[in-house]
């Protein structure tokens, strides 16, 4: 099961990419709010990654953050609404909007969103009401920055830089002689081991 995804972005478009991981191309499809917040073409790039499985298909789905993917993960648990809904509705409703629209029961809200009829959105506040109060009791209080998780973000890069071909022992010491801030995010320290990793330094 694939849960991160970091490589060189082979191509961009509002629906999907193609992300480039030791020279295998992987087709993700990603909702729009992922695609603005993506870097250009040939540049690295880490998504976390949802893995449908069908008897004929797999298909990934790469969100920015997890939370975004947490969130797809409890809309595809709606009868009902499938990934390419789910990854849709993520594409025309941003994560906070979308979680206090369900939280307050704003049915004409979700009905505004393409695809969602009155049923459905009756069905995503009776469903996921409960489930949303708990994932946002586990988010930071907005205003509070990034939780300081310095040991799961040091591993996710060490993840990503063997992904690229790096040796384990020779990231493990890279990343053990960078000085990184608690709160740094994974993508900043991603960068920053990718240039002490540069031939020539």
């Amino acid at each position: 099961m694939i849960a991160l995804l970091t490589g060189r972005i082979a191509y961009k478009s509002p629906e999907f990419i193609i992300l480039d991981v030791n020279g295998v191309g992987y087709r993700v499809q990603i909702p729009f709010s992922t695609y603005y917040e993506l870097p250009e073409e040939g540049i690295v790039a880490s998504l976390n990654i949802y893995t449908h499985v069908k008897e004929d298909a797999i298909s990934l789905y790469g969100f920015r953050t997890s939370r975004e993917k947490d969130f797809f993960q409890l809309l595809i648990s709606v009868s009902g609404i499938g990934p390419k809904v789910g990854k849709d509705i993520l594409s025309n409703c941003q994560v906070q909007d979308l979680s206090g629209s369900i939280l307050r029961g704003d049915i004409s809200r979700l009905c505004a969103i393409p695809g969602i009829g009155r049923k459905t959105a009756e069905r995503l506040i009776l469903e996921l009401k409960d489930k949303v109060r708990k994932l946002d009791s586990m988010a930071p209080v907005h205003g509070e920055g990034r939780p300081a998780q310095p040991s799961g973000v040091l591993d996710d890069v060490a993840s990503a830089l063997i992904n690229l071909g790096y040796k384990e022992a020779v990231v493990r010491k890279t990343l053990a002689e960078m000085e990184i801030p608690a709160d740094a995010p994974m993508e900043s320290v991603l960068k920053q081991a990718l240039k002490s990793l540069a031939p020539g330094r």
